[in-house]
C-alpha cells in the first residue's frame, strides 16, 4: 500500500529539534523573547475578566496586567511602573476603578488608556514629559469569546491550523465556563505539544480514548494517514457507535447545539490548534479549551476549561465534573506520557528525534517554532 499524494503523511523520516531545544535555559529564554513575545497567547475567556478588576498574567517571560475598568473597557499593560519599575498589581487579582495606582510611589494611570494622571508626592521638573511616561501597552484581541494577548507593537494574525471561522456554527461568545482543571507537568512546553500532535502513542497510552475514537487505536489521527487511503473513501463517524460526544458514556451533557451541520455532528469533535499557547475542541454539546503555558525550561502548566451554554449549566442535575472526567483522564495520561518522554530526553544518548511519517504535525510544529524564532530575531 502506498501513500496517497493528498495524505498528510511525511514522505521521509526527518530529524527533529536538537536536545538543547528542550533542556537548555538559554534556548528557552530565546523562545520566550521571540515566540511568546511576538505571537498571540490565549489568556482565557474574556468574560472571566470582570469589570472593576485587575489581574496578573504571565506572557512568556513578561509580567502583564489585564484590566477591565468600571465602564467595562478591557485593556492590558506591562505590570511595571514607568517611574522606577515597581509592579502595579501585587496580588493575582485586585480591585480597580478608573485609575491604576502604583503601590510604591502612588503614581496613577488611567485604566482605560494608560496615560499618567498623577505623580503622587513627586513634583516633576519642567523637562519631564508626562505623555512619554504612561503605561506600556500590550495588544489585545478577542476570538470566539477568548482573550488573546501579544507583546509585539505590530502583532500579526492569530495562528490557527484551520480557518478562524471553523467554529462559527457554535455559539462561542455566549458560552460560560463550568469547570476548570490546572496542573503543572514536568516537561518542556514543546514536548506536550508534540504529544498532542500525533497518535502513535494512543494505543499504548489512551485505552479509553481509543475505545471512544476507534481510528486512534490504529496509531493515526485520521483515515487519511493510513497507507492505501484515497480521497474517494466516504466519511464515517469518528466516535464509536452510539456515542455523540466526549463524555464517559458518550451522551451529551445537555441539548446539542442547533446550528451544526450534519458533517460536524458526524465528526463528533472539531479541533482548532492555536500555537503556541492553546487548542480548542468543539463537540455537539460543549467546548473544551486547553492552554499550554511554559513555566520554566522543564515545567509546563496545563489549564483546561469546559464551556457550555448557560441553560445547560442551569439544568437540574448538571454535573460539570462528570462532563469533564473523560477528557481529564486523557489529559492526565498525556501529561504522564510527556513527563516520561522528557525524562528520557535528559539522557546524553538522546541528541534529536527521528520523526516517523505519521508525525507530520510535529514536523510542521518544529518548522513553525524555528521560523517564529528566526523572524523575531
Amino acid at each position: 500500500m502506498d501513500r496517497h499524494p493528498q495524505s498528510p503523511r511525511l514522505e521521509s523520516c526527518p530529524e527533529g529539534l536538537p536536545r538543547a531545544a528542550y533542556m537548555d535555559p538559554a534556548w528557552h529564554e530565546r523562545e520566550m523573547a521571540t515566540v511568546f513575545a511576538r505571537q498571540w497567547v490565549m489568556a482565557g475567556r474574556a468574560a472571566d475578566f470582570p469589570a472593576g478588576r485587575i489581574r496578573r498574567v504571565t506572557l512568556g517571560a513578561a509580567p502583564v496586567i489585564v484590566v477591565r475598568d468600571a465602564d467595562g473597557k478591557l485593556a492590558a499593560w506591562h505590570n511595571s511602573c514607568p517611574h522606577r519599575g515597581s509592579e502595579l498589581c501585587r496580588a493575582e487579582e485586585e480591585e480597580v476603578g478608573r485609575l491604576i495606582r502604583c503601590p510604591y510611589h502612588a503614581f496613577s494611570f488611567a485604566a482605560a488608556d494608560g496615560r499618567l494622571v498623577s505623580t503622587g508626592h513627586a513634583v516633576p521638573s519642567a523637562d519631564f514629559d508626562r505623555q512619554a511616561h504612561g503605561l506600556k501597552p500590550v495588544s489585545t484581541r478577542e476570538w470566539n469569546g477568548f482573550l488573546f494577548l501579544n507583546l509585539s507593537s505590530e502583532p500579526g494574525h492569530i495562528h490557527a491550523d484551520v480557518g478562524l471561522g471553523t467554529l462559527d456554527n457554535w455559539p462561542m461568545d455566549t458560552l460560560v465556563t463550568c469547570h476548570r482543571w490546572e496542573a503543572d507537568v514536568a516537561c518542556n512546553w514543546k514536548v506536550f505539544w508534540e504529544n498532542y500532535s500525533e497518535c502513535l502513542h494512543c494505543p499504548g497510552i489512551h485505552p479509553e480514548l481509543c475505545d471512544m475514537v476507534p481510528v486512534y487505536s490504529r496509531g493515526i489521527m485520521g483515515p487519511s494517514e493510513a497507507l492505501g487511503w484515497t480521497p474517494e473513501e466516504p466519511a464515517r463517524p469518528n466516535l464509536r457507535s452510539g456515542a455523540r460526544t466526549w463524555t464517559v458514556d458518550g451522551a451529551p451533557c445537555g441539548p446539542e447545539f442547533p446550528g451544526l451541520t450534519d458533517a460536524q455532528r458526524q465528526a463528533g469533535y472539531s479541533f482548532v490548534t492555536l500555537w503556541p499557547s492553546a487548542y480548542v475542541v468543539a463537540h455537539v454539546d460543549h467546548v473544551r479549551s486547553v492552554r499550554i503555558l511554559p513555566v520554566g525550561t522543564e515545567t509546563t502548566r496545563l489549564v483546561a476549561e469546559w464551556h457550555v451554554p448557560a441553560d445547560t449549566m442551569a439544568q437540574p442535575g448538571f454535573d460539570a465534573a462528570r462532563l469533564a472526567s473523560f477528557a481529564r483522564t486523557v489529559l492526565e495520561q498525556d501529561g504522564q506520557a510527556a513527563e516520561m518522554n522528557h525524562r528520557g530526553m535528559r539522557s546524553p544518548a538522546f541528541t534529536a528525534a527521528r520523526l516517523m511519517p505519521e508525525e507530520y504535525e510535529i514536523y510542521r510544529f518544529h518548522q513553525w517554532v524555528k521560523a517564529a524564532m528566526e523572524d523575531a530575531a
